[in-house]
């Protein structure tokens, strides 16, 4: 069996963690400090905030921002739910627009979907790969822009335009104009969830990058504050002998990340260089060996401006529907060789349909979809796997596209 994303655990996790472990201390402390200093570096950014999650770190931003009921945030339709879940939890509405060839958002389509409700736009970087950073950044801060925008708190009031989030879950490692994911737009953040490049187990980094006259080391503190609930002091300031009194100075949220789960993202980044390089070397082979065959959609790797962090290989099928899709998955699967698909658009799940969103008005998004097949890519990955994942996906997907052309 090829599993599709097993965490990367070697010995130097299992000690990081034990460390944690022996030390006495396991919540939020020293080793979330740690692994904040270690993406900061590696990112190229000094103020970067680890939460429990992607989503809660997003949710904290949003309502941050001070979104109120009626608030509108723009986002791709082809992304995960809680890219989505965040907007809505936040009192916010997300409004869905269609994406690209290379998966990623649409920037004539935000233009578009702009109004004076409009508080944030919220971009992904679908499977590492950077979306157009510039363009949006432009966008939000032209002159025609900022005369619709309607801001309805202080920090908006401060901001004077639309703020410009990543979701950038896939993208630590990724690289846009030769500088780290972080630098071309205000908040960006990060997963750490299990099957990410770099992994707490569950967790999330937000990287802080607001413009003047915000001030970024400040507002870390604030935000590290809102992750406890807005306590004064967190519970290792606490512990230290006599130091008990603190003060609750807003409405905060309890999503702070443990040192027990800092200590597994802590040995991973040590490592992550050559990590890294080992999911470029497997990407490359998929797609040395797929654009042999005429059926093949190699997903995006690099241009000028943008490098992919190789979190996902998303090979498409050129010319066939879902249900053919479906049977190359099962094909694979019946091999012991597990594939995935990210990801199903938004508007096909039964929560955002009943919410009246439309798979209608998201074409290219409906058409990366049904043609997708994500394969196994991760350091752990044998040569040998490698090469029979290859072989079998293109045995696979011959014996479908074989079948189907002596139908028709």
């Amino acid at each position: 069996m090829i599993p599709f994303s097993p965490p990367y655990i070697n010995e130097n996790v299992i000690k990081e963690v034990v460390d944690s472990l022996k030390s006495g201390w396991i919540t939020t402390g020293p080793k979330v400090k740690e692994l904040e200093y270690e993406i900061a570096q590696f990112v190229g950014l000094p103020n970067v905030l680890c939460v429990n999650s992607w989503t809660s770190g997003a949710i904290m931003m949003l309502r941050w921002l001070g979104l109120e009921k009626g608030d509108e945030v723009i986002i791709p339709s082809y992304t995960y739910c809680a890219t989505a879940l965040a907007v809505i939890h936040a009192g916010g509405t997300p409004i869905m627009v269609d994406v690209n060839d290379d998966f990623n958002i649409d920037v004539k389509s935000i233009e578009k979907a702009i109004t004076s409700k409009t508080k944030a736009v919220l971009s992904v970087d679908f499977a590492g790969f950077p979306c157009d950073y510039s363009e949006i950044q432009e966008l939000v801060a032209s002159e025609k822009i900022i005369k619709l925008f309607k801001p309805t708190s202080q920090i908006q009031k401060k901001l004077g335009r639309i703020l410009f989030i990543s979701d950038a879950a896939h993208s630590l490692g990724a690289n846009y104009k030769n500088k780290g994911i972080g630098h071309s737009c205000d908040i960006s953040i990060f997963s750490l969830h299990a099957v990410k490049n770099i992994t707490t187990a569950e967790g999330g980094a937000i990287v802080i990058n607001m413009p003047k006259p915000f001030d970024n080391e400040n507002l870390y503190g604030n935000l590290r504050s809102m992750t406890l609930n807005c306590q004064t002091k967190d519970a290792f300031s606490k512990s230290q002998g006599g130091n008990w009194k603190y003060d609750i100075t807003g409405l905060g949220m309890k999503i702070n990340m443990a040192d027990i789960n800092a200590a597994i993202g802590l040995a991973q980044i040590k490592e992550y260089p050559t990590l890294l390089e080992r999911r470029k070397s497997i990407f490359k082979k998929y797609s040395s060996e797929f654009k042999k065959f005429n059926w093949s959609i190699e997903p995006p790797t690099s241009t000028n401006e943008k490098e992919s962090s190789y979190h996902l290989y998303p090979l498409r099928i050129k010319n066939i529907n879902e249900e053919q899709r479906d049977e190359i998955i099962s094909l694979i699967s019946a091999q012991q060789i597990a594939v995935n698909v990210h990801f199903i658009p938004l508007p096909l799940l039964t929560y955002f349909k009943d919410l009246g969103y439309s798979i209608k008005e998201h074409p290219k998004a409906y058409n990366n979809y049904k043609a997708e097949i994500s394969l196994p890519i991760y350091p752990q990955l044998t040569d040998e796997s490698v090469d029979l994942v290859i072989k079998t996906t293109i045995d696979c997907c011959e014996q479908v596209l074989n079948t189907v052309s002596k139908t028709v």
